[in-house]
């Protein structure tokens, strides 16, 4: 029987670098720095889900041993972004000694989402304490950090997990928990998650809730996302003129099954580069949608948005 006592992203965590999944080129590079028992500053950076975190625990864990938690603090950048953080916490734990190892390390999780003023502050900290600390920083964006912490760490890009590892991690962790998962339910979280690990798991302990057996319509469900085929129809409908049917499906989705107008949009912009329009046409359709995703991210209405989407979709003739 499926556990829900723990959170399975948790549960499931690699203990050691040897363990993660899908990051060969960074994981050989950390395994060196623990066989020569030292470590730069570094930068984790790479979309959501991907191991940077997991990645920082398990190099702590392997440096220290025993003593991992001593020498090792994570802080949320995205939650304290201000310059007391690294004038208080940063700062606090940077001076005191180490336990078993002759430094610690302060892993900066959304590093991206540090003030300027922060981030100037870190690089100092960064100076002061270099001999006694090492710092560990993860973000989306490395383009989002100043140059002046790039230049003292070394960069690590982490990848997307690809469909064939993450599914192999899914089914690990299937077996592990007693779950019956379809072929076409794993494709649908694959699909969905879009290789961010953490939500494909997260996806399928949602769905265990319902029952050990799990199939696409259990996971489309738990996600609120709508089915390709479903918005493929909305898509299809408009492209053969016909707005009024076409609208009429579009509303089912966002008031009948409550799913949100971005999520749709991207949807749309999923079928239509799978669709098998010739990519001229492709790339016109593209540049249409990343026009109306445009106006939503400024605030336009988005029922509207999608509507007008839909009418242009209509009035485009191949």
């Amino acid at each position: 029987m499926a556990d829900f006592t723990q959170i399975w992203t948790e549960k499931y965590r690699p203990l050691k670098l040897e363990d993660m999944v899908d990051q060969e080129h960074i994981v050989s590079r950390l395994r060196a720095f623990v066989s020569d028992r030292s470590i730069p500053h570094m930068l984790f950076a790479g979309p959501p889900g991907v191991g940077k975190t997991t990645a920082a625990i398990c190099l702590a864990r392997e440096l220290f041993g025993e003593h991992w938690r001593d020498n090792y603090l994570e802080l949320n950048a995205s939650d304290e972004r201000g310059i007391d953080v690294i004038r208080i916490k940063v700062k606090d734990f940077a001076r005191t000694k180490p336990l078993g190892g002759e430094f610690k390390i302060i892993f900066l999780d959304e590093a991206d989402a540090l003030t300027k003023d922060a981030q100037q502050a870190l690089r100092r900290t960064m100076e002061k304490f270099s001999e006694t600390c090492r710092f560990v920083l993860s973000c989306n964006y490395a383009s989002k950090i100043i140059e002046p912490i790039q230049s003292r760490t070394v960069v690590f890009r982490f990848k997307n997990f690809g469909d064939r590892e993450l599914v192999k991690m899914l089914e690990r962790i299937a077996r592990a928990e007693g779950l019956s998962v379809s072929d076409s339910g794993f494709k649908a979280i694959v699909d969905i998650a879009s290789g961010d690990a953490r939500y494909a798991i997260n996806l399928l302990q949602s769905a265990a809730a319902s029952g050990p057996s799990i199939t696409d319509e259990d996971i489309y469900g738990v996600s609120s996302r709508a089915r390709p085929k479903e918005v493929w129809g909305v898509v299809e409908l408009a492209l053969k003129g016909e707005f009024m049917k076409s609208r009429e499906k579009l509303l089912e989705l966002m008031v009948g099954r409550g799913l949100s107008a971005d999520l749709i949009l991207k949807e749309i912009h999923s079928c239509i580069l799978g669709s098998e329009l010739p990519d001229a046409q492709k790339a016109e359709l593209i540049n249409i949608i990343g026009e109306y995703e445009f106006r939503m991210l400024e605030g336009a209405t988005e029922l509207i948005q999608l509507d007008a989407l839909l009418a242009r979709l209509a009035s485009w003739r191949r």
